[in-house]
């Protein structure tokens, strides 16, 4: 993301072709990165901080802990729109008390990520999500959603996944990025190599701070103009973010389907 381009979701060698097919100066230009949730290793890839080759290992470690972990527990997402009385935290504590009427131990229910303004994905233990789903109307829910995915990521829940992680990292060699990188542990940008593996530990059980990214992503005095913008890789579910985070950046942002480029080119 910068004035001449920026790219979020494809390693370096991946994002380049596409973003070089827009304008040969866009990945030289870029200034800043960001990736969500996984897409982080591909925004430290991209700026040079991870290699492509240790960084798939490391998602693939990832991964695998984390569906382990899955499966110790029912769990999973609910993707929230709520209205502006809408009280998160409360919903979520009254969620664990009913899942302590149930005798679950120590429940789990949080939020996850923070997408935009009144959009939150909340995690924990199904029961949790479940009483949440039945009591939208009175959190001021106005629309749950159960995402297809196997677990609370981004919660305790996943704390067993954290030190296979945290291993592999410290096997990594980790250079400072060539580009500000930003951190959805803090929605910061990192600062040297032993911060960015202490935050990509810490990720894996800490709520994905995307909202709080992006106004730190475009941050800027009154009357600068805005970066553009280029989100690479299938989908365009970033820039829709974007859009309910700040319009003005988004009037600067292009979606870059790198598969597309792909099948263009072998046709």
């Amino acid at each position: 993301r910068g004035r001449g381009g920026g790219a979020s979701g494809l390693p370096r060698g991946a994002a380049e072709a596409p973003l070089g097919a827009v304008s040969p100066q866009v990945v030289e230009r870029c200034v800043a990165a960001a990736g969500y949730s996984v897409g982080e290793f591909a925004a430290l890839v991209f700026a040079g901080a991870l290699g492509f080759a240790e960084a798939l290992y490391a998602v693939k470690v990832r991964a695998e802990a984390m569906q382990k972990a899955s499966e110790a527990v029912p769990s999973g997402m609910l993707s929230v729109v709520g209205r502006r009385e809408a009280n998160y935290k409360f919903a979520c504590l009254e969620a664990r008390k009913h899942c302590e009427s149930l005798g679950i131990e120590n429940p789990v229910c949080t939020v996850s990520n923070y997408l935009f303004p009144d959009s939150r994905v909340i995690a924990g233990h199904l029961q949790a999500l479940e009483f949440l789903q039945e009591n939208a109307r009175k959190y001021y829910f106005k629309r749950t959603k159960m995402l297809p995915v196997s677990g609370a990521f981004h919660t305790r829940l996943m704390e067993p996944a954290v030190e296979p992680l945290a291993e592999v990292l410290k096997s990594i060699e980790i250079q400072k990025p060539l580009l500000c990188v930003y951190s959805n542990v803090d929605g910061k940008k990192y600062m040297h190599s032993k911060h960015i593996e202490k935050l990509l530990v810490k990720q894996v059980v800490s709520p994905v701070l995307w909202e709080q990214t992006m106004h730190s992503v475009y941050e800027r005095k009154q009357g600068t103009e805005f970066p553009y913008t280029y989100e690479v890789g299938p989908g365009n579910q970033l820039g829709a973010i974007l859009k309910q985070c700040n319009l003005k950046a988004w009037k600067q942002y292009k979606h870059v389907d790198s598969l597309e480029d792909e099948e263009a080119a072998e046709t």
